[in-house]
């Protein structure tokens, strides 16, 4: 019978070893992960901010292809043309950069890339408003969209936000615009009522992501000064 039951114990604690082996290998590969992620996304940050530069305006189609292709040089690898501004957008794994978003608050600095997918919101954050042609630091709300994973990753520190708090928005001409966080509320998933409001002509921008149980989503809305 005791040896039986030492059986039993040492089945037990070699379960709870390869248990506790498995948790620390899942913990390991999400901290690395997530540490990848950051600093490739803050790189990315850091090179278009610092190359980035206006492509000068044509007065005739050889001219704006020319001007184009220099600027493309002085990009990061993979750009094209945008129509809504005289400017190149680069690429970041894949995926068109509308600029880049810095949150002090909450450490957050990442591309802001040009359209909602499943795999672009696994990448970085995404503008997922205006629907056509979207375009940042212009005249009107815009929507950027992030995860929320929990880790501090993404949006996930949005709740920390308040009223105050600043936001940095760098759009494809270099421009860096501040925006002041004036409203933060939680809304349900499917409300979209906040994308398309009366900005009196200002630049706004808002900011969305789920709620830590995915119950609900939490809205911040922000203002240029």
């Amino acid at each position: 019978m005791g040896r039986k039951y030492g059986k039993v114990l040492t089945i037990i604690l070699i379960i709870i070893i390869i248990s506790v082996i498995a948790l620390l290998a899942y913990l390991g590969y999400d901290y690395f992960s997530k540490y990848n992620t950051e600093k490739d996304a803050e790189n990315a940050v850091d090179t278009f901010i610092s190359t980035a530069t206006e492509t000068p305006t044509a007065t005739n189609e050889d001219n704006l292809n020319n001007s184009t292709e220099i600027a493309s040089n002085n990009l990061l690898n993979n750009t094209n043309t945008t129509n809504s501004r005289s400017a190149t957008k680069p690429k970041y794994k894949g995926f068109y950069m509308l600029g880049t978003i810095e949150i002090p608050k909450t450490g957050a600095k990442y591309p802001v890339l040009e359209r909602v997918t499943k795999k672009s919101l696994e990448t970085a954050v995404a503008v997922i408003y205006p629907f056509e042609n979207p375009v940042l630091n212009t005249e009107g709300n815009v929507v950027i969209q992030g995860h929320n994973y929990r880790n501090g990753q993404f949006f996930s520190d949005n709740k920390k936000l308040s009223k105050g708090d600043r936001i940095y928005i760098t759009d494809l001409n270099k421009k860096k615009v501040t925006y002041t966080v004036y409203k933060v509320f939680q809304t349900s998933e499917s409300d979209t009522s906040f994308y398309n409001r009366d900005t009196d002509g200002k630049m706004e921008i808002t900011l969305s992501t789920c709620t830590d149980d995915s119950s609900a989503r939490i809205i911040v809305e922000a203002r240029a000064d």
